[in-house]
């Protein structure tokens, strides 16, 4: 992505008109399982496959007539979720950053973070592929592995070698940090085993 740079919370509409809006948010929540029974899952972070093969994060663009980007983004939920959007609706105490791309097109995101029960959001992961968007705009939900395994690779250093939508990747990483999802050394290991 080119020209990116932090915007301000609530940037957008005063930027003109030329800038679209969009809204995007990081669902998680608590995890008492381990897998195979010794790697501890700890949380349960969700993202999307998205219709250009793009791993990113569940919203899209705001509308002018959604009013807040808050609505919108709520609006976006429910389309790409279905009827388990309720359970994440997102206010504006769930804001974590906002961003600015120039080019090749002018678009202001603001990115949010939700915290959910795991039954809420395993609900939400099972009604998903109900939703108006499921199978077109979205191929299905993705859980993110927050461990690496013994080879130092499996797990979220490989999932980092993915391809994601603009700052969809940085979105991930900042929100991990700052949110206490992974620590912070396990988490900067990861991201160094991933550029390997």
């Amino acid at each position: 992505m080119a020209a990116v740079r932090k915007a301000a919370p609530g940037a957008g509409s005063e930027m003109g008109p030329e800038y679209k809006r969009a809204g995007h948010v990081l669902l998680h929540a608590p995890s008492p399982s381990k897998l195979f029974g010794r790697v501890p899952i700890r949380h349960v972070v969700l993202m999307q496959m998205r219709f250009d093969g793009c791993l990113g994060f569940p919203g899209g663009f705001i509308d002018a007539k959604d009013g807040s980007l808050e609505e919108g983004l709520n609006r976006e939920l429910a389309e790409e979720l279905g009827p388990g959007a309720s359970a994440c609706y997102v206010t504006e105490n769930d804001f974590i950053s906002s961003w600015v791309m120039e080019s090749p097109r002018k678009i202001v995101g603001h990115f949010y973070a939700k915290r959910l029960s795991l039954g809420d959001l395993e609900q939400l992961e099972g009604g998903a592929v109900h939703a108006k968007d499921h199978g077109l705009e979205v191929m299905g939900l993705v859980r993110v592995p927050l461990y690496t395994l013994r080879d130092g690779f499996g797990g979220l250093p490989a999932f980092l070698c993915n391809n994601f939508i603009g700052s969809a990747k940085e979105q991930l990483l900042e929100a991990l940090g700052c949110l206490g999802l992974m620590p912070q050394n396990k988490l900067e290991e990861a991201v160094r085993a991933s550029q390997k």
